[in-house]
């Protein structure tokens, strides 16, 4: 009855009733998490996740610090070591982490890897400007380890201590292990050798199983590292029982940001490496002995970029030494500047786009700015500000403008004194972006409608299928005579058949209004249903995956190498989920002794011959998908348990690219193109081959 009059109180009120679980709410209730125990709660809140990414991340705190020490002249030399056993270590040559006494029997060592927010990139101490400004770093990697053994170098001794589940110690010669603050004291070094190695093992209690750390993420953050600190090296070394490097790799740079531009430039330069190098200052409030007072800081800010003739826009940027792959302040200024400079400089009065500034559709937007574009942007100052433990984005303010005044003076003055073919060249690149967006627009606007029209707005050659989702698939083929089996052999619950009638667009030189207008590339568009380019939505997709069928001919290459590409500039998030692939289907088939037999190479029909003892005149070479009839294509292309799928990447898509400019050379219409590549390469063939 209590309980009931309660409820109509609590109804009458608005208010929630009291409940079992929190009549009893008071001190008692409240938790304090003590030492480390707050990282193992909620691990996400300082990593980001307990997958792949969070475990990088442990990965990412250590390599920071030796960047650190490097960018403070201290070190040259930092080593990455996957072991076998699944622990991980990084090892730099810098100073040691200092050993001697920090609260009583604790080392600063011991504190380092058991206190949050301890460290010496507080305030301008042991460090101008760092990557590592929580003071966490370290000790959130010991926190997420079953096992941690750091090593430091330092006034002639090898100093060890050892961490076993987030206690010190060390381990006796029995194998137990001995809980202490006292430091091991492993040999004799020389005393100028310096330096600290962290090895830890995670805690897969706390990351999900299938996490693992992976060697292209890692050379991929470590060789931009190179770039931020011209002369360090970093050595990577993968001992794994599935690596597939077989000897360390080293990486080097000397020319900072404008190397790691030119090492991020794919395709035709449109310009050189354009480099912006400035200072400023800016004030802010900080605590100072308890009281909030005014610092004035000092900003260096460097940006090095070129435009390219491709369409895809790279930027990266970092703060001091950490790269931010969300951005923050620093990029948003240096967007915000390039925006104003272009309009306001190079396209004012721009004869191209006169008919537009009829309509106020002459001003450039970021995307067309950033078309072609490869940038990375750098700053460098004491305590900035970052949008989380995981430093991915900036958030102090004021970089915001300085970034946004030195980058808008330094990109004006090259477009005024700069090589003027070159401003020539950016000028009508990002004029043609203009013209293209507002054509593009128009064109899809037009389509759009005329869409709306149709009882569906899908392409009237697609057979579509009646569930979508996930599950579900788009098979692209090549031409009716493959449409036909294709559609009788599959299963029509879940598979939709999009014969393709056309030629398809090389979008890796095409226009964005030549790709809209172009019949095959919009069918796929439309037929996928996640729209386009920038726009693109993977979660809108209709399918769950996307094959390409094709013949196991050159024409059959071509056309796969412009899908992809396709894909590649205009769906990119398809590629990147890995849900495009491509059909393998035989080449040759035999029917001997009331069986079929299917090979998928010369190499397979011979081993297969004459294993089955099948003579070599009973094999037959399919010359394309529309010479199997239905139950052939079925069993060997569409039916999931018996067919072979090779999933598509983002590097398919960009070697993609890179053939269909090729073939384009090879087999088009441009007679003096194939011309002067055959003489440029005519050294390559052996004319003893050649039948003349």
């Amino acid at each position: 009855m209590a309980e009931k009059k309660a409820a109509k109180t609590a109804k009458k009120s608005g208010k929630p009733a009291a409940s079992k679980s929190n009549v009893n709410y008071d001190a008692a209730s409240i938790q304090v998490l003590e030492g480390l125990d707050a990282v193992r709660k909620r691990p996400g809140m300082y990593i980001g996740g307990t997958g792949s990414d969070g475990m990088h991340h442990l990965l990412w705190e250590l390599v920071d610090n030796g960047v650190d020490e490097a960018a403070a002249g201290f070190a040259n030399l930092i080593e990455v070591t996957l072991h076998r056993d699944r622990s991980i270590e990084v090892s730099d040559n810098g100073r040691g982490i200092p050993v001697d006494k920090k609260k009583g029997a604790k080392t600063a060592l011991e504190v380092v890897f058991t206190e949050l927010h301890a460290g010496g990139k507080f305030g301008s101490g042991a460090y101008g400007a760092s990557g590592g400004l929580h003071g966490v770093g370290a000790s959130v990697v010991n926190a997420l380890a079953t096992k941690l053994v750091a090593e430091v170098d330092r006034d002639g001794i090898t100093h060890r201590l050892v961490f076993s589940e987030r206690q010190p110690g060390h381990y006796l010669k029995s194998g137990k292990f001995k809980p202490a603050s006292t430091l091991e004291k492993v040999r004799k070094i020389p005393a100028k050798r310096t330096g600290t190695r962290v090895r830890f093992w995670p805690d897969f209690e706390i990351f999900d199983p299938e996490a693992r750390i992976d060697y292209a993420t890692v050379r991929d953050h470590v060789v931009r590292v190179c770039f931020l600190v011209p002369g360090l090296t970093v050595r990577l070394v993968d001992k794994r029982p599935d690596s597939t490097q077989d000897k360390p790799e080293e990486f080097v740079s000397t020319g900072g940001l404008a190397d790691l531009v030119d090492h991020l430039s794919i395709g035709e330069h449109v310009t050189d490496v354009i480099t912006i190098h400035d200072v400023s200052t800016f004030q802010e409030k900080v605590p100072v002995d308890g009281r909030m007072t005014t610092v004035t800081r000092e900003c260096t800010v460097d940006v090095a970029l070129r435009w390219v003739k491709g369409y895809d826009t790279q930027i990266t940027s970092f703060v001091n030494t950490i790269p931010t792959s969300e951005g923050g302040t620093h990029v948003t200024g240096f967007e915000r500047a390039m925006n104003k400079a272009v309009n306001d400089y190079l396209l004012a009065d721009n004869r191209k786009l006169k008919k537009l500034a009829k309509s106020g559709k002459d001003r450039a937007v970021r995307e067309d700015v950033q078309e072609g574009m490869v940038a990375a942007v750098k700053v460098t100052f004491p305590e900035p500000q970052f949008r989380g433990q995981t430093k991915q984005e900036l958030g102090t303010p004021p970089v915001q403008t300085i970034t946004y005044d030195l980058v808008k003076d330094g990109i004006s003055d090259w477009f005024d004194n700069g090589r003027k073919a070159q401003v020539g060249r950016v000028r009508d690149k990002i004029a043609d972006a203009v013209i293209n967006r507002v054509a593009a627009k128009s064109a899809l606007e037009t389509r759009r409608k005329a869409a709306s029209l149709g009882s569906a707005g899908m392409p009237d050659k697609l057979a579509d299928c009646r569930v979508h989702g996930l599950d579900s698939e788009l098979l692209i083929v090549e031409g009716d005579s493959a449409a036909g089996p294709a559609k009788a052999g599959r299963d029509s619950e879940t598979m939709a058949v999009l014969p393709l009638r056309g030629k398809v667009v090389n979008a890796g030189k095409a226009t964005m209004k030549q790709v809209i207008e172009n019949a095959e590339a919009t069918a796929l568009f439309t037929a996928v249903g996640a729209g386009s380019g920038r726009d693109f939505d993977l979660d809108q997709a209709r399918y769950g995956r996307v094959i390409i069928l094709c013949d196991a001919d050159v024409d059959g290459s071509h056309i796969r190498c412009l899908l992809l590409t396709l894909m590649y500039h205009y769906m990119k998030p398809l590629l990147e989920s890995g849900r495009v692939y491509a059909a393998m289907p035989p080449l040759y088939s035999a029917k001997f002794r009331g069986h079929t037999h299917y090979a998928y190479s010369d190499s397979e029909r011979d081993e297969t011959g004459e294993e089955k003892k099948i003579p070599l005149d009973k094999w037959v070479r399919f010359k394309g998908l529309g010479e199997m009839d239905v139950e052939e294509l079925a069993e060997t292309t569409l039916d999931p348990s018996t067919r072979l799928l090779k999933r598509m990447t983002i590097d398919d898509g960009r070697a993609a690219t890179q053939a269909a400019e090729l073939f384009d050379v090879l087999m088009g219409s441009d007679v003096s193109r194939r011309r002067d590549f055959v003489l440029a390469n005519s050294e390559l063939v052996d004319p003893d081959a050649l039948d003349i």
